[in-house]
């Protein structure tokens, strides 16, 4: 056995890889989606290895009034050169694949994993400096405002919701990373004499574990600047806030429970997309609370910024004293969405 050669199981892997690489130039590598309610729909922008697409034009002539440059792909020397690199990289799997040799296979995953945090560092500063080099003549101004959107994830930009996620390119590219680190670790635990079979499945377990075990957890509300969702309003009460997030990591945060049930009716959101729902912690640090175990408690003489009657506790101490002070009654969440 030639340790220095790859597995057959190896060789289909990169030239699985090769045939994927060259389909991302035909599809969307990235996604970048809009929300407010004057767009219930949404507006979308696609962006591939050679061009732009989805609503480029209605999102330039919106960010226009802001003062953001109207985006063309003419504009980015990336489109230009991004297709050759991805032929390249294409080009590089097949010939690991035939020349059949374990240290090609290590160069090709440090190149191609490099080029992926180039790619990702390059993309974060084009963003940055859309969202903030602006117009200072803009019809819309608001001091001290910028609107980078996310590099990925959910952020809030005014009435809108920017979503950041990778497009059918942009998976493949992850998928052949993954892939290639799976190449590169049956190779390296073959040269070692160990089991191919053992170390696969450890390496897939590890894999889907890590995967798994990615839920989408609380992000803090930042009181004075970040707006509420629902009513628009800036959140500036430290004993009201609330928050939902959903599967796909979306944040939305609310100055109120008033508010963040009433965004709930509106059913824009289905039950599934939800993954959790906090109600700030009245009492102490004022931490976000999980609805399901935080002890909630209903009175008429608590007064949110929007007219709420929620005050949320981690424990039978601090709800003591909001008791004493509020009267009224311990409820369940399950009874407050009914």
């Amino acid at each position: 056995m030639n340790k220095n050669r790859l597995t057959g199981f190896v060789r289909i892997i990169m030239i699985l890889c090769s045939a994927a690489l060259v389909a991302v130039i035909f599809v969307p590598m990235w996604r970048i989606e809009l929300a407010a309610p004057q767009y219930p729909e949404g507006l979308i922008m696609l962006i591939y290895a050679n061009k732009i697409g989805g609503n480029v034009d209605i999102i330039n002539g919106l960010n226009h009034y802001i003062g953001m440059k109207t985006i063309h792909a003419v504009d980015f020397i990336e489109f230009t050169i991004l297709p050759y690199i991805i032929l390249f990289y294409a080009t590089f799997a097949i010939l690991v694949a035939i020349i059949n040799k374990r240290k090609l296979l290590y160069a090709f995953c440090i190149f191609f994993i490099s080029f992926g945090i180039v790619a990702m560092v390059d993309f974060w500063k084009w963003e940055y400096n859309y969202g903030h080099d602006l117009n200072p003549d803009a019809a819309i101004i608001v001091p001290g405002m910028s609107y980078q959107p996310p590099l990925i994830g959910f952020k809030q930009l005014l009435n809108f919701g920017a979503y950041s996620i990778p497009d059918i390119g942009g998976w493949i590219f992850i998928a052949v990373g993954l892939f290639t680190l799976v190449a590169v670790w049956l190779t390296i635990r073959r040269s070692r004499k160990m089991r191919v079979y053992s170390i696969t499945t450890g390496l897939l377990v590890g894999i889907c574990t890590a995967f798994s075990s990615c839920n989408s957890a609380p992000e803090s509300i930042k009181y004075g600047t970040d707006n509420c969702y629902s009513c628009k309003m800036t959140i500036s009460d430290l004993r009201f806030g609330a928050e939902i997030t959903t599967r796909k990591g979306r944040v939305y945060k609310f100055d109120d429970s008033y508010c963040l049930l009433a965004y709930l009716k509106t059913k824009d959101l289905n039950e599934s997309e939800i993954s959790n729902i906090y109600i700030t912690n009245f009492t102490g640090n004022h931490e976000l609370l999980n609805v399901k175990k935080a002890l909630i408690w209903q009175s008429n003489h608590l007064h949110g910024p929007m007219g709420g009657d929620l005050a949320a506790s981690n424990g039978i101490d601090s709800i003591k004293k909001i008791k004493e002070q509020f009267p009224g009654n311990e409820i369940r969440w399950t009874e407050i969405v009914k």
